[in-house]
């Protein structure tokens, strides 16, 4: 089937920038978590664009901080130059997009996608454009928050019923110290929006670990150590349509 889908990806960025870390630091996208499925994707072939609901986004600060930037990931946020940076500074907005040319969705993340992929609809229609058209759906970390509004034409309910995902896990949470804060904002950890929606939640022995996993053409990774065996899986997947 992957002959008849173009060797197309869109990496959805959330466009919250949102205070939510108990230092008072904003959220946003979470940068490794887009980078290394970039990185993996264009490797292997793919023509990747990138846009958000808005067209707009912010950095998570901690996803600035090292251990979760450091090395090449640095030298590359450093570089206005990089394909991948450039494409961010013209990130595209969700409903501009062409439905039909994609192969592959990828919902990058950050904390900021609990608040705004739930009501994302114009990402959602991508997402469900592609699932529709034979094509693979992936997340990361907290993008399986966009999963239930990605609706499957077939049986008019979420992609993720019957299938496993997984993503950020409570414990993450706590060691961010942030859980509270979610509660307050009344937006649902993953393990609870992905079994809300009928699907099977699956979960690393820690909550860095580098663990990802592959349901039929649903592809998830855990945190942001996850990204690049995600966009891995995505393209062996792909490569097997």
């Amino acid at each position: 089937m992957s002959k008849k889908l173009q060797r197309k990806a869109i990496i959805a960025i959330s466009s919250y920038q949102g205070a939510i870390y108990p230092d008072g630091h904003k959220t946003g996208l979470f940068f490794v978590e887009a980078l290394h499925p970039f990185e993996v994707l264009t490797a292997a072939g793919f023509e990747v664009d990138l846009a958000s609901e808005t067209g707009t986004f912010g950095f998570d600060f901690n996803s600035l901080q090292p251990p979760f930037l450091s090395g090449s990931d640095k030298a590359i946020y450093n570089n206005p130059d990089h394909p991948f940076m450039v494409k961010l500074a013209h990130l595209k907005k969700a409903e501009d997009m062409k439905l039909g040319e994609y192969g592959v969705f990828f919902a990058s993340a950050g904390h900021a996608a609990l608040y705004d992929y739930p009501t994302a609809e114009k990402l959602q229609a991508i997402a469900s454009d592609v699932w529709n058209r034979g094509g693979i759906v992936g997340t990361v970390c907290h993008g399986p928050a966009i999963l239930p509004g990605v609706i499957d034409s077939e049986t008019g309910k979420s992609i993720v019923q019957g299938r496993t995902v997984t993503g950020f896990m409570i414990e993450g949470e706590l060691v961010f110290n942030i859980l509270g804060k979610m509660r307050e904002d009344k937006v649902v950890p993953i393990v609870e929006a992905v079994t809300a929606a009928g699907g099977y939640y699956s979960t690393a022995m820690n909550a860095f670990d580098d663990y990802s996993v592959t349901s039929g053409r649903l592809v998830s990774g855990t945190n942001p150590e996850s990204g690049r065996s995600t966009a891995e899986r995505i393209v062996r997947v792909f490569d097997s349509l």
